[in-house]
């Protein structure tokens, strides 16, 4: 059962407006080009102008929220990182010094950092972090729920706070997700299974780099979690308590807040996937706010994509997380607006049209 905050936030997604779609095709079609020619940067621009309801216009406030957090079903070896990772990266977010702090300052977005439920308690106050622990890590799903059916809730809600905590401090006109947790593409590979309805060898993939024998043992764990708690594939609640992790709520939570606030929301990779399954489940009309960013070598990524019915705008064999495909796909974003916005139609440019 969803809570009241979530059922209100639900209840405010409404479909994109049809006009706006209709009329930005109408401009695409008059701009210097053949018919459809710029693919999937034409797409975009559509897309764009129907979430935020007016063409003419710049994605000023680029936020990227980084949430971390760790997972109890990492003791059972299924990750080439000690947890303790989880942390310590969390300090080079702060620092400025991740992948994705990089890719964010070449695009102009900010970096939020938010503590979802990372094992230990972090030494150090930032601006640049915010704390919205759940818990110290999940449980281990081989031996019964991740989490309480409470604190799914409570990690959707906490994500729903954060885009409402950002829109009121300093306002936000493109949101991008990322990800930080050792162990965490276990409870994504576990989601995508049960979801996408395919066996966890199809969606399972070797996360920071593990040999056969971690990857088999790997597979192994996510099998024994699913049939241990038997999650029901039509409940998000329910999946993400069962298998999940507190920073695939809180992502699962931003999620459906953006669309919720008319905010384009820029999927990263497999962690996002699995939350962006978790969204799905919970408000179906969301994802047509939402971009995928990439495509990940994660072998379960393409599977919760085509799921989706989301195309990703790039492929660069990345698996990082963080956020560093939304950093980069927000580029393309921009380019997509300045094409609509900059471009000269045939009758402004004197430029004889297709006979």
């Amino acid at each position: 059962m969803l809570s009241k905050k979530i059922e209100e936030i639900v209840k405010n997604i409404k479909p994109l407006n049809k006009i706006l779609l209709e009329q930005t095709q109408e401009r695409l079609n008059n701009l210097t080009k053949p018919l459809g020619s710029l693919g999937q940067l034409e797409d975009i621009a559509k897309q764009l102008v129907a979430i935020i309801g007016k063409d003419k216009q710049v994605l000023k406030n680029k936020t990227i929220f980084t949430l971390a957090g760790d997972h109890g079903v990492a003791e059972e070896g299924i990750s080439a990182y000690p947890k303790e990772v989880t942390q310590q990266m969390v300090y080079n977010f702060i620092n400025g010094g991740a992948g994705v702090n990089v890719l964010a300052r070449h695009v102009g977005a900010r970096v939020v950092v938010v503590d979802m439920g990372v094992g230990e308690k972090l030494q150090v106050k930032s601006e640049k972090l915010k704390v919205k622990k759940v818990a110290y890590g999940t449980r281990n799903f081989t031996k019964g729920p991740a989490m309480t059916e409470e604190e799914a809730i409570k990690s959707i809600e906490a994500g729903i706070e954060i885009v409402e905590e950002e829109i009121k401090n300093s306002g936000i006109e493109l949101i991008g997700t990322g990800d930080m947790g050792i162990g965490n593409t276990t409870p994504s590979a576990a989601i995508a299974s049960v979801v996408c309805n395919v066996e966890p060898e199809t969606v399972t993939g070797r996360g920071t780099g593990i040999n056969d024998k971690v990857l088999q043992n790997k597979i192994d764990v996510i099998k024994r979690g699913i049939e241990k708690n038997k999650p029901d594939s039509n409940n998000g609640i329910d999946i993400l308590s069962k298998l999940g992790g507190y920073e695939i709520g809180g992502l699962a939570g931003i999620m459906i807040a953006g669309a919720s606030h008319r905010i384009p929301v820029v999927i990263d990779g497999f962690i996002s996937g699995a939350a962006a399954l978790v969204a799905d489940k919970i408000s179906p009309l969301a994802k047509q706010y939402w971009i995928a960013a990439h495509c990940s070598t994660e072998p379960g990524h393409k599977i919760m994509l085509e799921y989706l019915n989301l195309r990703p705008l790039l492929n660069l064999n990345m698996r990082l997380g963080e956020g560093t495909g939304s950093a980069l796909a927000m580029n393309l974003i921009d380019a997509s607006l300045k094409i609509l916005n900059e471009m000269a139609t045939f009758d402004s440019a004197g430029v004889s049209k297709k006979e």
